[in-house]
């Protein structure tokens, strides 16, 4: 879907919404509660099957995309209810949070395929990886205008001004902050809660994205949803960060055993760096993952920018140069693989659940 700039933080507009027939069998789910073992071993399906839908297919066309929808009632919602104040935006995020949780409700009696479908609106990591690669494709081909025009899919700031440089760190920090909003949170929310945590992440995300704004229209009434985005993204986050660190020290792992030299930071280095810089960061959560990401291509992120027409002074995250094209390739496939790794693990968790329900069953 088209992502329209202009919006608090650098995050695109993500996707919103979406369980029948219980099965036959003793180790399903039942309203979206598993009825015997582990529920979270039992959503692992849903979110792998979820992560594993938004990379074959991608978005869907803004017509038929759930968060659109999600996306033109908010709207009309707002025009309903704004006042300048906190408690007419407190109703505004109540009224979205409770759309987003009647769709999970209704997803959730489908059991696992109700989950994965979830996952896979409510996830864009094809979408943010493919658009990036358009930006770089551009920088590439010494094309930076192009490259500025195409950047506010990406992030809210002003390209006008920014250098090759500039729209590099601008992608690059995308690509972490986004990856934890449209990848990693959809997962956890859906391990933790299935299709209704999913459903609601992704409804407080995209109200975050709508009026979260530090603007004078919404300082006040987009602050509860500002704030229920920062609780809601702050465990992904550092779920995110984890899995950075942890496949800086498999990528050194494999070369040892290759007989190849270390090549790049090592995992204590990307955790050292996000608890030095992240704290600094205005943002609880974009500030741990872009400074982990910051920590493992060894390149400087963040710094001053202009957002909204405003002079926005960033903390610095990370240590080396300012990144260029070649690392945007280098960032998207981390991220790429961070993806991989939850699809993995998600898998895992079910397998591991299915094999003791077959060891209890042949005793």
């Amino acid at each position: 879907m088209s992502i329209p700039p202009g919006r608090r933080s650098d995050t695109p507009v993500q996707k919103v919404l979406l369980c029948g027939d219980a099965s036959r069998h003793r180790n399903t789910f039942c309203g979206g509660v598993a009825r015997d073992g582990s529920a979270l071993a039992r959503r692992g399906l849903g979110v792998a099957a979820g992560l594993l839908l938004d990379r074959a297919l991608g978005e869907p066309p803004d017509a038929w995309h759930p968060v659109a929808w999600f996306g033109t009632a908010m709207g009309r919602v707002e025009h309903l209810t704004y006042a300048d104040r906190r408690t007419a935006g407190a109703g505004y995020a109540v009224v979205g949070a409770g759309l987003g949780a009647l769709a999970g409700a209704a997803l959730a009696r489908l059991g696992p395929a109700g989950l994965a479908t979830a996952v896979g609106v409510a996830s864009a990591g094809r979408m943010l990886r493919h658009t990036s690669g358009q930006v770089e494709a551009r920088l590439v081909a010494g094309d930076l205008e192009g490259a500025r025009e195409r950047l506010p899919w990406l992030v809210g700031r002003d390209p006008r001004g920014l250098g090759e440089a500039g729209v590099s760190a601008a992608v690059v920090e995308s690509l972490a902050e986004n990856t934890v909003d449209a990848v990693i949170a959809p997962a956890v929310w859906g391990l933790l809660a299935g299709a209704p945590g999913v459903l609601v992440h992704r409804a407080v995300n995209t109200m975050d994205a709508m009026v979260g704004h530090r603007s004078p229209r919404y300082a006040r009434f987009g602050t509860v949803a500002a704030r229920a985005d920062d609780v809601m993204a702050w465990v992904p986050a550092r779920v995110f960060a984890g899995l950075v660190a942890l496949d800086t020290g498999l990528r050194t792992l494999v070369g040892a055993l290759r007989g190849l030299p270390p090549v790049g930071p090592s995992p204590r280095t990307v955790l050292a760096t996000v608890r030095r810089d992240a704290p600094a960061h205005p943002s609880p959560n974009a500030g741990v993952a872009e400074s982990a990401v910051a920590g493992a291509l060894g390149v400087e992120l963040g710094g001053p920018l202009v957002y909204a027409g405003r002079r926005e002074e960033r903390p610095t995250l990370g240590s080396g140069p300012r990144p260029g094209p070649a690392d945007i390739a280098r960032a998207r496939r981390l991220v790429d693989r961070v993806e991989g790794a939850v699809v993995l693990l998600a898998v895992a968790l079910w397998a591991a659940d299915r094999d003791r329900a077959s060891r209890r069953g042949s005793r």
